[in-house]
């Protein structure tokens, strides 16, 4: 793959402004934000970023499971540990050029191939950003960075699940391009097939969340 840089400001990311052989997760940034903003830049996510994703994975679950969020940092420690350097993993952390150590932001794509047609497909799992300056930009560069990672692989459709409250992330797909395809309808009940019950977390995965498919606002 190969790199470049990527000035990213408000209106400045789209998905005019993606394609392959532009951005790839080995060699991307920096990226501007603003004028009195940090500049900064996205790379392949490592080992040492893995208490940084930890965290981010237990806010994603927060808030897309509220009280019934699985937030044992060392599950998701585990979970994204596994997938770094792994074939059809895409994962990239975003950092500010002064910092570039220190995660400010996560982004998670894996590889997938429809068992039906035999299809290569994205499954984006994963994108939160910190609250720091310029979060909805750098939220746009992590995307951008990914979608490109994603063409470069070969990936020629990308699907991705987000609570139907959080706002902020259903336009950031519409602005890159993302459309509605599906509605998913839940109904809790209990083992006995009365409404209430406990959830745990695979059944947080089989409603796909904490296994995939959950964003948080960036």
């Amino acid at each position: 793959m190969s790199g470049g840089t990527a000035n990213v400001g408000p209106g400045n990311v789209g998905p005019g402004n993606v394609g392959p052989g532009n951005v790839g997760p080995g060699n991307v940034g920096p990226g501007n934000v603003g004028p009195d903003l940090p500049r900064y830049l996205i790379r392949e996510a490592t080992a040492d970023d893995l208490d940084a994703i930890a965290g981010f994975e237990v806010e994603i679950a927060k808030v897309s499971f509220g009280d019934e969020a699985v937030t044992d940092a060392g599950l998701h420690r585990r979970r994204a540990g596994g997938a770094l350097g792994k074939p059809g993993e895409i994962t990239l952390v975003a950092a500010a050029q002064s910092a570039p150590g220190t995660p400010v932001g996560w982004a998670w794509l894996s590889g997938r191939t429809n068992s039906l047609t035999g299809a290569r497909y994205g499954n984006f799992r994963s994108l939160a950003v910190a609250d720091v300056p310029g979060r909805s930009q750098i939220g746009e560069l992590l995307l951008a960075a990914v979608l490109r990672a994603a063409s470069d692989a070969g990936l020629r459709q990308l699907t991705g699940k987000v609570h139907a409250r959080n706002l902020g992330m259903r336009a950031l797909y519409r602005k890159f391009g993302f459309e509605a395809a599906h509605v998913t309808m839940e109904k809790r009940l209990d083992g006995r097939g009365r409404e209430g019950g406990q959830d745990t977390a695979d059944g947080q995965a089989g409603r796909g969340g904490q296994d995939g498919g959950k964003e948080i606002r960036p």
